[in-house]
């Protein structure tokens, strides 16, 4: 029997952690994909053309140093010969989507204390963001924040919102062709971040480069309706997040209930993948597994499995969008 054209559509995928990973664990194998989910042969088996690659740091110090091995790791895979290649133009992601057999790859940077740690003047960190998009070529998006607060404002575990560093990052950012990413803000800074972009008529995307729907899961991590409504009003992009523990944490199907949703709320332009892949071999808090559900716990398969899922209840068209055209113009958008 045939297989649905469904599953072998090109995939952009907004959000994993494979530099954390090659850059962190001892023994990391880009080809291990026993070991993390967006493993290079997984990407390749998934038909994944762009996946977007995370720099990312805890709040704390040393979180620059950290931020640079990364840098770093992104720049050798460009340089090696492998099925990994960097994407830095809306041409050269064309040419991705259509290449057989390679990846396109962009960074993002996930906590901006990966490029200014709390005691560092902000200029340094400035300069530092200078250095990621010199020696990467592109950055897609920044988060402000992670978990917690920090020097820029409040992340998805406080209720902090921005502060004078937070709306000067903006500032900076004003024009520069890099989305702020709301998947990590607190309510309070995503607000702040919507309101500083309006009322100094800032040039920024916005979006949720890795974050479901509150109303099926309630986790801070979530969008609550109003900030989905801001990300789609300001055609922005969702990418859906593979995780359970943000998709549901007793039913897998739930991330399809999670894409049905959004699609019933206007997302049909904005919707997408933003999987989160991670390392978690090394995780003591065994509450939190399993981390995927089977279903959603690699490249390889994944996004084939969601969908021939979806096969039978969206269009043609809403299927591709999913999968790459919605992520596809965006960044061609903001890119050109």
């Amino acid at each position: 029997m045939n297989q649905p054209t469904a599953l072998r559509l090109p995939i952009i995928d907004m959000h994993c952690d494979l530099l954390v990973y090659l850059s962190d664990v001892p023994g990391a194998d880009m080809s291990k994909v026993e070991d993390i989910g967006c493993a290079a042969p997984a990407l390749t088996e998934g038909n994944v053309k762009l996946q977007v690659m995370a720099i990312y740091s805890p709040t704390e110090v040393g979180s620059t140093r950290y931020a640079a091995l990364q840098r770093d790791m992104f720049r050798q895979l460009t340089d090696s010969d492998n099925s990994l290649t960097a994407v830095g133009s809306a041409a050269q992601l064309q040419e991705a989507i259509q290449q057989p057999a390679k990846t396109g790859m962009v960074v993002a940077i996930e906590n901006a204390s990966g490029i200014c740690e709390q005691s560092d003047e902000l200029e340094e960190g400035f300069k530092r963001l200078e250095k990621i998009i010199e020696t990467c070529g592109r950055v897609l998006y920044i988060s402000l924040t992670h978990h917690n607060e920090n020097r820029f404002g409040g992340g998805n575990n406080s209720t902090k919102g921005i502060t004078r560093d937070g709306r000067m990052l903006l500032d900076y950012l004003h024009g520069r062709r890099i989305a702020i990413d709301m998947s990590h803000t607190s309510d309070a800074l995503a607000v702040d971040i919507l309101n500083h972009i309006d009322q100094e008529r800032l040039d920024i995307p916005v979006i949720a480069s890795h974050s479901n729907f509150r109303p099926i899961w309630h986790h801070e991590r979530n969008l609550p309706d109003e900030i989905t409504q801001e990300i789609i009003l300001r055609k922005g992009l969702i990418g859906m997040n593979f995780l359970r523990k943000f998709v549901h944490t007793e039913d897998p199907d739930a991330l399809l209930h999670h894409i049905q949703y959004g699609l019933a709320n206007g997302a049909e332009d904005a919707i997408c993948f933003g999987a989160d892949y991670f390392y978690f071999a090394d995780e003591k808090d065994k509450t939190r597994f399993p981390f995927y559900y089977k279903e959603h716990e690699q490249a390889g398969s994944s996004y084939s499995y969601l969908l021939e899922r979806l096969h039978e209840l969206l269009s043609p068209e809403q299927l591709q969008k999913l999968a790459y055209k919605n992520a596809q113009h965006f960044i061609e958008r903001i890119w050109s």
